[in-house]
């Protein structure tokens, strides 16, 4: 045990700081602001805050089955390489991971039955930032190749992290990609306030001095240009592995539907991304000077909330059909479940308005067939109202400011 009275002596939450709203809104970097060193201070406090129990739950909240209280003791011990070992030894990408999973683990945290459970998310990230930093990943080649060939069909974490652990096994591995850059939904469907691309970039450089190799731009099983059928995939290679994501949307079958100005929310997302990613789109998708509406309130509602609002929307509202969380967990919530709770995130604290109990029931379309507002039923006092939104600038991508 890492430090027998720490849960005792460190009874809240310590994460890193967050940029000014009015400064994050300007452009498109990670919300947070440099992250903690390494140096027995906040993350180390933490650590120490884990109390090794006999039966830790955080494992079963994981679905990584992530070595938790080992890493959290060797960080409050200081030994950052061992830790970094401990956490890719069950996560091959845990900068994806600390930045973008809900952390079930948390919720699942024994500490969390009386106390504000312990920052595993933020542990996790800032051992692998550290590992990073002191080149400690260096690429894993194979001691011995197997004369096997596998074809991973999807760039996402799951395809990436089959095709490195093959690789390292000494099979010759191609991951071939749909879109033209890699990443999947990584690269395309979570913003890049959430999780900025040269991170992405960075382990695919690891993974192709490893001997990966990559194909983007090839559809498999499609029939435009760059489509691979399955039969050629199977006759080339002595195995395949199918890690396909679900960019298919969830549509709402509504009147109104049809009108231009309604958009899947993947399909907003990715062009963003490609915007910020300097690519040219000749009638993009932007919310600038507009009243946007977003029918569903969790992760991918609130990632739309942040792009819309750097993008100068004049107002957000976001409906969700239950109803409004509640702060902390009641008694249909009991410990080790993970609750489903009244939540600020990042985006939430950015500006816009919430309404619960929403139930979507159509679009107002103009005589131009364009959408015109929506139809909900939703009681007056459902609305919860954010801090007001700052006064943004357009933001143009990084890499042309």
């Amino acid at each position: 045990m890492a430090d027998p009275r720490g849960f005792l002596r460190y009874r809240d939450r310590e994460l890193p700081a967050r940029r000014p709203v009015p400064l994050r809104l300007m452009d498109w970097r990670e919300v947070y602001e440099a992250r903690e060193q390494g140096t027995l201070d906040v993350v180390s406090r933490q650590a120490g805050r884990c109390m090794n129990c006999g039966i830790p739950f955080c494992h079963q909240g994981c679905p990584l089955g992530n070595l938790i209280p080992e890493w959290n003791d060797l960080v409050y011990r200081e030994d950052w390489r061992e830790a970094s070992e401990r956490l890719h030894a069950t996560n091959n990408f845990p900068e994806f991971t600390g930045r973008a999973c809900p952390a079930p683990c948390e919720s699942s945290c024994v500490l969390g039955i009386n106390q504000p459970p312990v920052t595993i998310k933020n542990i996790e990230l800032s051992i692998v930032e550290r590992a990073f930093e002191e080149g400690w990943l260096d690429p894993v080649e194979p001691t011995r190749q197997t004369g096997r060939s596998v074809a991973v069909v999807g760039s996402g974490p799951a395809g990436l992290a089959a095709a490195q652990q093959l690789t390292r096994a000494g099979h010759s591995v191609v991951v071939l990609e749909r879109d033209d850059r890699l990443g999947g939904l990584m690269r395309y469907g979570i913003p890049e306030f959430k999780l900025e691309k040269r991170f992405v970039d960075r382990r695919l450089q690891q993974m192709r001095a490893e001997g990966t190799r990559f194909r983007a731009g090839i559809d498999v099983g499609g029939t435009g240009e760059g489509a691979l059928s399955v039969e050629e995939l199977r006759s080339r290679f002595d195995a395949v592995v199918l890690a396909t994501g679900a960019s298919a949307p969830r549509e709402l079958a509504v009147p109104g539907r049809e009108a231009t100005g309604i958009h899947p929310a993947m399909e907003y997302l990715t062009q963003a991304n490609r915007l910020v990613e300097g690519d040219w789109i000749e009638d993009p998708l932007s919310a600038e000077g507009k009243d946007v509406v977003i029918i569903g309130g969790g992760d991918t509602g609130a990632d739309c909330l942040g792009t819309a609002l750097r993008q100068g929307a004049r107002s957000v509202t976001t409906l969700a059909i239950g109803t409004q969380p509640p702060l902390a967990r009641d008694e249909r919530q009991p410990w080790p479940t993970h609750p489903i709770l009244f939540e600020v995130s990042t985006a939430h604290e950015e500006g816009g308005d919430r309404s619960y109990l929403a139930s979507t029931t159509g679009f107002e379309v103009d005589a131009e067939e364009r959408s015109a507002g929506s139809r909900s039923h939703a009681p007056a006092s459902s609305t919860v109202r954010e801090c007001p939104p700052p006064t943004p600038r357009r933001c143009c991508p990084p890499r042309s400011c």
